[in-house]
C-alpha cells in the first residue's frame, strides 16, 4: 500500500499589515477598448460591505465553537457538524470568496502598493484565524476552512504517507506561499486563487481543467487525508508556524496515556508523535554531528538559494501581462514576427510610447528580480530548518499530537481508552489496558 501511495502523491504536484482601509477592488483594472466588449468578470460580484462584516462575525463565532468542540468540550461528533455548516455557508454559499487562503495576496499586494485598497473584511478574514491559531492551534483547519471540510468528508478510507515523502511534499507549501506573494506584491496575478482546486465546484462552474483538478484531489482524498491541506495550502504553511507557538493544543488522551496506539492508527494526517526510545550514545553521536554539519552547511545552500531565486527573476517576470506586450511590441518593431495579436493592437491605439512601455518592462524585471532574491532566501531558510528540525531530538513519554501538523479534527478521540473512561463507557484504565491488550 505505501509503495502504491508513494507512485500516485507525486502526480500532484507576517501578521505585521499597514494598509488603508477601502472598498475591495480588482488587482488590475481592465482597459476599455473602443468597439471592443470587455468581458464579464469570472468572479462573483463584491457582497454589500454589511453582508461582509456579517461573514467575518460568522468567521469568528464558528472559529471560538471550533475551539471549544476540540479543545473543551472533545467532541468529534460537534467538529463534523460544524465542518459541515462551513462547507455550505464559506464554500457553497459565499463562493469560497473571499477565502482566508486567497486573502495572503490581497495583504501582500497591499503592503507593496499602497495605492492598492484593502478592505477591512479582507483583512479580518487574513489575520483571525492566524490569532485563533496562536492561541488554540489549527481549529480553522479543523472545521472552519471549507477547503478543509470538503477534503474531510471524503477522507474515508485513508492510508499511511510514508514519512520521508509526507516530509519532502510539506515543503511544497512554503514554496507556493512565497511564489504566490511575488506574484501579487508585484500585480502578475492571484495564482492561489486561479488554481483554487474546488472554488469550481463551490460556484457550479469554472474551467473543466479546473474541475478535473477539484476532482484529483478529492479522489486522492479518498485515500490520503487532506491532500490540499497538507501538500499545497499556504495558509496552512502559515497556520503551521502559529501552531508551533499556539498557548493551547489538542492533547489526545485527557490524562493519562497508555500508549495503545489506536490513536496513530486512527490519525489519517500523520500529525501523531509516537514516544521516543532511548538513544545508545554512538547514535546520539551521529545525531549531533548531523546537526553540526547541518548548521555549518545553513549559509552555503542559504547562498545558492538566494542566487537561484535571482536568476529566477527575469524568467517569472515574462509571467506579467505588461512584460508580454513589450516583448512581444519588441518582436514586431524588430520584424522577427509578422502580424499583430489583439493586445498589440490594443496597445498601439492607445497612443502609448513604445519606449515607456518598454522602461514599464525593465522596471518590472528589476522588482522581479529583487523578488527572486526574497524568495530564495525563504525557500533556503524554510529548506534548512526543516533539515535542522528533523535532525534535532525531542523526548517524549508518551502519544503526542505534532502542534503543526494537527489540524485538531478530534478523529482521535473515539479511540482513545482514556477518551472513553472520561466519558464514562468503560470502567477505569485498567480496563482501559486490558483493551489495550487485547
Amino acid at each position: 500500500m505505501s509503495t502504491r501511495l508513494g507512485c500516485l502523491l507525486p502526480l500532484l504536484l507576517l501578521l505585521a499589515v499597514t494598509a488603508f482601509a477601502a472598498e475591495p477592488q480588482e488587482m488590475l483594472s481592465r482597459p476599455v477598448i473602443e468597439g471592443h466588449a470587455t468581458p464579464a468578470s469570472e468572479f462573483p460580484e463584491p457582497r454589500a460591505t454589511a453582508l461582509e462584516y456579517f461573514d467575518v462575525v460568522v468567521l469568528i463565532a464558528a472559529l471560538s465553537l471550533a475551539s471549544y468542540f476540540a479543545l473543551r468540550r472533545r467532541s468529534r461528533r460537534s467538529l463534523f457538524a460544524l465542518t459541515v455548516f462551513s462547507l455550505l455557508w464559506f464554500g457553497f454559499l459565499r463562493e469560497g470568496c473571499v477565502c482566508s487562503i486567497g486573502s495572503i495576496q490581497n495583504v501582500a499586494l497591499a503592503l507593496s502598493d499602497r495605492a492598492y485598497g484593502i478592505s477591512l473584511a479582507i483583512l479580518a478574514f487574513f489575520a483571525v484565524p492566524i490569532g485563533f491559531t496562536l492561541f488554540f492551534g489549527r481549529t480553522f483547519c479543523a472545521a472552519v476552512c471549507p477547503l478543509g471540510a470538503v477534503q474531510e468528508l471524503v477522507t474515508l478510507h485513508p492510508v499511511k504517507v510514508p514519512i520521508w515523502l509526507d516530509r519532502t511534499l510539506g515543503l511544497i507549501p512554503y514554496i507556493y506561499l512565497g511564489a504566490a506573494m511575488v506574484f501579487a506584491a508585484t500585480g502578475t496575478a492571484f495564482i492561489i486563487c486561479e488554481y483554487d482546486p474546488f472554488v469550481a465546484f463551490f460556484r457550479l462552474s469554472g474551467s473543466v481543467n479546473m474541475l478535473i483538478f477539484g476532482a484529483c484531489f478529492l479522489v486522492i482524498g479518498y485515500y490520503v487525508g487532506r491532500p490540499y491541506c497538507r501538500y499545497l495550502c499556504p495558509y496552512g504553511a502559515l497556520l503551521k508556524l502559529a501552531a508551533k507557538v499556539s498557548r493551547w493544543r489538542l492533547r489526545i488522551p485527557p490524562d493519562q496515556c497508555i500508549n495503545c496506539r489506536l490513536c496513530e492508527d486512527a490519525c489519517p494526517y500523520g500529525a501523531i508523535e509516537p514516544p521516543t526510545v532511548e538513544q545508545s550514545d554512538k547514535d546520539r553521536r551521529v545525531a549531533r554531528i548531523r546537526t553540526v554539519v547541518l548548521f555549518a552547511l545553513a549559509p552555503a545552500v542559504l547562498g545558492v538559494c538566494i542566487w537561484a531565486g535571482g536568476k529566477m527573476g527575469v524568467p517569472m517576470s515574462r509571467l506579467h501581462p505588461e512584460v508580454l506586450l513589450a516583448e512581444r511590441v519588441r518582436l514586431e518593431e524588430t520584424g522577427q514576427v509578422q502580424g499583430t495579436t489583439d493586445a498589440t493592437d490594443a496597445f498601439y491605439n492607445t497612443g502609448r510610447p513604445r519606449q515607456e512601455l518598454y522602461a514599464s518592462a525593465l522596471d518590472l524585471h528589476g522588482r522581479f528580480t529583487t523578488a527572486g532574491y526574497w524568495l530564495g532566501a525563504w525557500v533556503g531558510l524554510v529548506l534548512m530548518v526543516k533539515l535542522i528540525h528533523t535532525s534535532i531530538r525531542r523526548r517524549r513519554v508518551e502519544f503526542t499530537a505534532d502542534r503543526g501538523n494537527c489540524v485538531s479534527c478530534g478523529r482521535c478521540f473515539w479511540y482513545c481508552p482514556a477518551e472513553q473512561v472520561r466519558l464514562g463507557l468503560i470502567e477505569g484504565i485498567e480496563e482501559a489496558i486490558e483493551i489495550r491488550r487485547k
